[in-house]
């Protein structure tokens, strides 16, 4: 993720944990997403109490999930919460064109979690909302740094 690399970059001591590599360990036998989002929530928590300056999760796609992973968050931490998003056809083209993709590539599947998604995006509680059909790379990761060193610097004057 180029989001990782950056921070990288710049010095971070970074881990990036995914859902869908989590729920991958897991398959063909995997119990249930529910399990897969529980273990990616243990292992971000884990990894935000190993002594890196930060930890990338991807794949909470609802404020409930969200909620969940930012309990996990230690106390002294800065969390920042960063949505994703892109009109459905350019996301459907996008799945398409991904060879490891699963039942997202098929329209229908993905048409009904765009449906949910669109409510979903109101109910959580973001620090960045990133539209990455108008946005590039690069400029979604300089929208998120700039948050998070904002993040960062009001924490540390408010000690």
């Amino acid at each position: 993720m180029a989001l990782a690399a950056e921070l990288r970059r710049r010095g971070e001591r970074v881990a990036l944990v995914e859902l869908d590599q989590i729920a991958a360990m897991a398959l063909p036998t995997l119990p249930s997403w529910d399990a897969a989002h529980q273990i990616t929530e243990l292992v971000t928590g884990r990894w935000a109490r190993a002594g890196l300056t930060c930890v990338i999760t991807e794949g909470a796609g609802t404020a409930e999930r969200v909620a969940a992973l930012l309990a996990q968050t230690p106390p002294d931490a800065v969390a920042l919460t960063v949505v994703t998003t892109a009109p459905f056809e350019i996301a459907l083209a996008r799945a398409q064109a991904d060879p490891t993709r699963g039942v997202s590539r098929e329209s229908d599947y993905l048409g009904a979690v765009y449906d949910r998604w669109t409510s979903e995006i109101a109910r959580i509680d973001s620090d960045v909302v990133l539209d990455t059909s108008v946005l590039c790379v690069e400029q979604s990761v300089e929208r998120i740094r700039v948050t998070m060193d904002s993040a960062r610097s009001s924490r540390s004057t408010s000690r």
